[in-house]
């Protein structure tokens, strides 16, 4: 157990904890959410040990091993992959370094083999005759070759390193587990894995995380950080959101009598607990909520964006018809031959791992770039307006965010802007703050915000949820599955592509998947695997 109390922590005039009391216990999952620059890395920093606190004390029980992921990807370049996540468990790697050095003597002496004795009982102990195979398992788990295990660490990419980190961290079933973003630079694939893996741990385990799908697939509890203090909440990220979405509403509607508030949460928790997933999850979730009382819950401080689109026309039945498009760039094929037509009822989802070819198609459909061949052809109903993955040359200038977006409408009401900043949460002096030193999240806000002005009843989107936070991709979220025209997007976020898309299309090396289904569906079908296969192989296949 992990036991917090009176916490506190400040730097400078700005308090980031203050009176903090949390009990964290084995076999559950506590998600740590919060704004950015709330204080969630910071919290993980306390609670392993590397930041001490300016007051309160936090005690976790003598023996207990606390494996935290390593930020720092070039930290061990020269040590074999494999070593460096058997390094994440310190004690049977200390044994394993002493025990080689001692048989790699010249003059062993009687000594030697008295040590040599111990440290072989202790390995054993260990487990340490397991420990490469036990680390071969992780690593497998999450997408590194097998022919990566040998190499040294400046040998792999960075997308390697960040997998090996992870593997350390997973390694030797440790009993507190701090995650810092641990789905970073992963595919759904080990992603799935590593959810399974956290579902069946059996200690402690806390999660800082921007994956709404993975914060609800393992997490038992949800803690809260707001305004200096962080509160522990029973449920995962959709059951924190939910209530509390409830619990403002009511808050706002002096006339709601308590009982028919007490009637509602209720009634969401036993939905709830009944509808939970994952067996080992939903029991150890359905006795705690069991146990919840209203009084268990406070509404949150923090505010959420307004994110809302509404098209000035509806949409006609020409949409967009793309035929045979086909670009290179630096020599390389990236679109060859490609098809697609846009329907009006379509939210489409590009998927996998052709990034570059999701955005540069993205790009030639709204003019950005020019195709080598092929046509584009946008219905005369289409109005377009366009998220791009890279925003920096909106900003390169001193215009303030008021007048920056006010290019973007017809209006020239300053009160109306400036009331529409703020339900983006810009209020005040922030929405007279010059875009150029402007924070990445707060980039796609203001980009967000000329979207939801263009009127469009197409919306193109790139990687629109990089940069937020966990607050804004979920108003974003809901924003978009209420949007009645087309759109046509990429992410990362599982849970944003399964909430809002109706079709998904992967562009693979040799062609493309194009199937009316969920991503949930997509996913565990098997001739679409079948077909990625073949793609991945090389072979050109052709399924429309």
């Amino acid at each position: 157990m992990i036991s917090v109390t009176d916490l506190a922590l400040a730097f400078g005039e700005r308090v980031l904890f203050k009176d903090v009391n949390l009990k964290f216990t084995p076999g559950n999952c506590y998600g740590i959410i919060g704004a950015n620059g709330a204080g969630k890395t910071t919290f993980l920093s306390l609670l392993s040990g590397q930041l001490k606190a300016d007051k309160g004390e936090i005690v976790i029980g003598t023996g207990k091993r606390v494996a935290l992921l390593q930020q720092d990807h070039f930290a061990y370049e020269e040590l074999r992959v494999l070593d460096t996540v058997i390094m994440g468990w310190p004690k049977l790697f200390a044994v394993m370094r002493e025990r080689e050095t001692l048989y790699e003597k010249a003059d062993f002496t009687e000594a030697d083999g008295l040590r040599a004795s111990e440290l072989e009982a202790e390995f054993a102990e260990l487990g340490g005759w397991e420990a490469e195979a036990q680390a071969g398992i992780l690593m497998s788990g999450l997408g590194v070759p097998e022919a990566h295990h040998e190499k040294l660490m400046r040998e792999v990419d960075e997308g390697v390193k960040v997998r090996v980190l992870l593997a350390q961290a997973l390694f030797g079933t440790p009993d507190i587990l701090l995650l810092d973003e641990p789905t970073n630079g992963l595919d759904l694939e080990s992603i799935s894995w590593l959810e399974e893996f956290l579902i069946e741990f059996p200690n402690i385990v806390i999660v800082v995380s921007h994956d709404r799908h993975f914060l609800n697939a393992v997490c038992t509890h949800t803690c809260d950080i707001d305004f200096g203090r962080v509160r522990m909440y029973a449920g995962n990220y959709d059951f924190w959101y939910r209530m509390n979405r409830i619990l403002v509403q009511q808050q706002k509607d002096d006339k709601k009598r308590r009982e028919d508030k007490m009637k509602d949460l209720k009634e969401f928790i036993q939905r709830f607990s009944s509808n939970a997933s994952k067996s080992k999850q939903a029991t150890s979730r359905k006795k705690i909520l069991e146990k919840l009382e209203f009084g268990d819950y406070v509404p949150s401080s923090r505010r959420f964006p307004y994110v809302g689109f509404k098209p000035d026309r509806d949409v006609g039945n020409n949409v967009l018809k793309v035929a045979a498009l086909v670009k290179s760039i630096e020599g390389q094929g990236v679109l060859r031959g490609f098809d697609l037509t846009v329907n009006r009822d379509d939210k489409i989802a590009f998927v996998g791992r052709e990034h570059l070819a999701k955005t540069t198609l993205f790009q030639i459909v709204t003019g950005e770039e020019s195709a080598d061949s092929g046509e584009v052809s946008w219905g005369q109903t289409i109005t377009w307006s366009y998220f791009p993955n890279d925003n920096t040359r909106l900003f390169d200038t001193d215009l303030s965010i008021t007048d920056w977006l006010k290019q973007y409408t017809n209006s020239d009401d300053e009160t109306y802007i400036r009331s529409f900043l703020g339900r983006m949460l810009f209020s005040g002096d922030e929405a007279l703050k010059p875009v150029r030193v402007l924070s990445g999240g707060e980039k796609v806000r203001c980009v967000l915000s000329k979207l939801m002005l263009s009127g469009a009843n197409c919306l193109i989107l790139d990687e629109p949820t990089n940069h937020l936070d966990l607050e804004a991709i979920t108003a974003l979220n809901d924003g978009l599955v209420e949007f009645p025209g087309v759109l046509l997007f990429t992410s990362h976020d599982h849970e944003f592509i399964t909430s809002i898309a109706n079709r998904i299309v992967e562009i693979c090396p040799g062609g493309v998947i194009d199937k009316y289904m969920s991503f949930d569906d997509y996913l565990v079908d098997k001739g679409v695997s079948e077909l990625r296969d073949g793609y991945y192989r090389g072979h050109m296949i052709a399924e429309m």
